[in-house]
């Protein structure tokens, strides 16, 4: 657009607008392009996420438990079996001696030898030590004298009571004199008597200074030495024995088992199975010997103690144990491992495992709980397969694989009985529970 100026010359308009309508032109076209980038970027991220929800999610409009999962599921696999179980019932206690004796010297004396090794096994009557005796011989030797002079004596006070009683018949002595020899023979009757107890009295001290085992055990560690003088007083014994062999336990159970036990020990005799604090380790079996007279009302349990024969010294005075009563077995068990038991909405549940190697939740009714074994009323089969361990990530339906040996499963048998693993109904139940049948 031409203006006209007053020379009547044209001028051009000044093209600084246009200039500024162009440059706006194309800053409007960056932004759209901008903005048009954005949207398909949100939309191919959404698009992403409702894809690989879909690939986690099962198809719409089926059942989600029979989707397979990608990856096969790492589990333990048993065999169910039809077997014996023994019903057990399980204490805490400790080991204790028979007889514990604290051997003491019963005179007072030089301890002149020691004659046993520390940790050495005893017999009763076995020499221990030996206190210097002299003394006592020189006692036995007076009393022997004094015996043998009070003997002479009575000997010859019994011939003159004799020769005063013919006399008397002859009338040449009187009464009285007859009874004072009578009374003097019996006084000398008497102190010879005294004299023998004395001597026995100084024999028997010289037997007490040879210090003798008196039951079979084990010496422990000596606490007087040689050389030391000892009494019948002294608060430190010369060594401690302690009887091993047979041995006993003494552990305690909570009141309510009382009846059980009670009849199981009046029908006969009750076996019980001590275990070492593992739980695992089977020390020793023996028999039920007597159940405590009262009950402890502070802890709602009674003391019971066993004996068990102990050649192997597999059990030791103080020593921490598990005592396991064996009430009764159960015959014809289907006996699975405790752990393979689950808990759901609908109930107990066990995953069996078919030829396809894929998981089936099959609903079970679990009779009781033995330790690491669990007996099942109905629901499975014997010989059939299921799932020990690893229940955690596992659905219905899953693909399923085997872990390799010695990675910690239970075996069928659920190991020794009571060795500590939890109940089916204490167990924490993690994801294993959203797989039972009906759980949503």
């Amino acid at each position: 657009m031409l203006l006209r100026n007053d020379s009547g010359h044209g001028r051009a308009r000044d093209e600084g607008p246009r200039e500024v309508l162009v440059t706006t032109s194309r800053t409007a076209g960056s932004g759209a392009r901008r903005a048009i980038l954005v949207v398909v970027g949100l939309a191919a991220v959404v698009g992403i996420g409702w894809f690989v929800r879909g690939r986690t999610r099962a198809l719409p409009g089926k059942d989600a438990a029979v989707v397979p999962e990608a990856r096969p599921v790492p589990v333990s696999i048993v065999t169910v079996e039809r077997r014996d179980v023994p019903v057990l019932i399980e204490g805490l206690g400790s080991v204790v001696a028979l007889a514990t004796v604290n051997v003491r010297s019963q005179v007072e004396g030089r301890l002149e030898k020691v004659l046993f090794k520390e940790g050495q096994a005893v017999k009763r009557g076995d020499v221990l030590a030996q206190v210097d005796a002299r003394p006592y011989a020189i006692q036995l030797h007076q009393a022997q004298a004094s015996v043998a002079r009070d003997t002479a004596l009575k000997e010859n006070a019994r011939r003159t009571l004799e020769r005063s009683i013919a006399l008397r018949a002859e009338n040449l002595v009187t009464d009285q004199q007859v009874d004072d020899q009578r009374a003097s023979v019996a006084q000398l009757d008497a102190a010879l008597r005294a004299d023998q107890a004395q001597m026995e009295s100084a024999r028997l001290n010289m037997d007490y200074a040879r210090i003798v085992s008196p039951i079979d055990g084990v010496t422990g560690v000596r606490q007087v030495d040689p050389g030391n003088i000892v009494r019948a007083t002294d608060a430190t014994p010369i060594v401690v024995v302690t009887q091993l062999d047979p041995i006993a336990v003494v552990f305690s159970l909570p009141e309510d088992d009382l009846p059980r036990v009670s009849k199981q020990l009046a029908a006969g005799p009750v076996v019980i199975e001590a275990y070492a604090r593992d739980g695992r380790t089977r020390l020793a079996t023996g028999e039920l010997a007597l159940i405590d007279n009262q009950i402890n009302q502070a802890t709602a349990t009674i003391k019971l103690k066993a004996t068990f024969a102990n050649a192997d010294r597999q059990l030791w005075p103080n020593q921490f144990v598990k005592a396991r009563v064996l009430l009764t077995t159960r015959k014809g068990a289907l006996a699975v491992p405790a752990t393979a038991v689950q808990r759901g909405p609908q109930g107990t549940f066990v995953y069996a495992v078919g030829p396809d190697q894929r998981a089936v939740a099959k609903p079970v009714r679990d009779d009781a709980i033995e330790g690491e074994t669990a007996m099942l009323g109905s629901g499975v089969e014997a010989g059939e397969r299921i799932v020990a361990e690893g229940q955690a990530q596992l659905r219905p339906g899953a693909r399923v694989a085997t872990k390799p040996a010695g990675s910690g499963a239970p075996s069928a048998s659920g190991g020794p009985p009571g060795s500590g693993a939890p109940a089916a109904s204490e167990r924490p139940r993690g994801h294993g529970e959203a797989g039972a049948p009906g759980a949503r």
